[in-house]
């Protein structure tokens, strides 16, 4: 599934309120007490330090996530790098690495693939259509959003009164 909509409109804020950083205004989201959502936020410059402290942190086989991150083109020195040494497009995949060699229930990807080389995109795709987990995902590039969405949900902003 895919949440569509201009800039502004919500999207992210919508995956914010699924992973309860956000209280609805109205209403309420209601998630069983087992689910297991694995999330990739839109914007990943925040994380610092090392491979392994970023495995550590978010429970992860460290051995697993370099090899994920070899097949997307890290070299050697790149996976011994801090990550704050890395560019937007090197971060971005490993947050998509640690999102692929978690398990959950709910996949919640916030425009996964800024500064993401083409190569890397049609291995992430390939492996979605193999795998057809269960995703809500936020991405501006149509072409990815035609081979893996099966529902599409429209956002529009509301317009405020003064």
């Amino acid at each position: 599934m895919l949440s569509f909509g201009r800039n502004g409109s919500g999207k992210s804020t919508l995956l914010k309120m699924i992973l309860g950083e956000i209280k609805p205004m109205e209403g309420e989201i209601r998630k069983g007490s087992d689910l297991k959502i694995s999330y990739i936020p839109q914007d990943v410059h925040f994380q610092t330090g090392s491979l392994r402290k970023f495995a550590k942190e978010y429970q992860l086989e460290e051995s697993v996530l370099k090899a994920m991150l070899v097949k997307m083109g890290f070299s050697k020195e790149d996976l011994e790098a801090n990550m704050e040494n890395l560019s937007e497009g090197q971060r971005k995949k490993i947050f998509l690495a640690k999102s692929m060699t978690e398990t959950a229930n709910l996949y919640l990807w916030d425009e996964p693939f800024n500064y993401v080389d083409l190569l890397t995109r049609i291995q992430i795709e390939e492996m979605i259509l193999q795998q057809k987990p269960t995703m809500i995902f936020i991405e501006h590039d149509s072409t990815f959003r035609e081979k893996i969405m099966t529902k599409q949900v429209s956002l529009r902003e509301r317009r405020r009164k003064i």
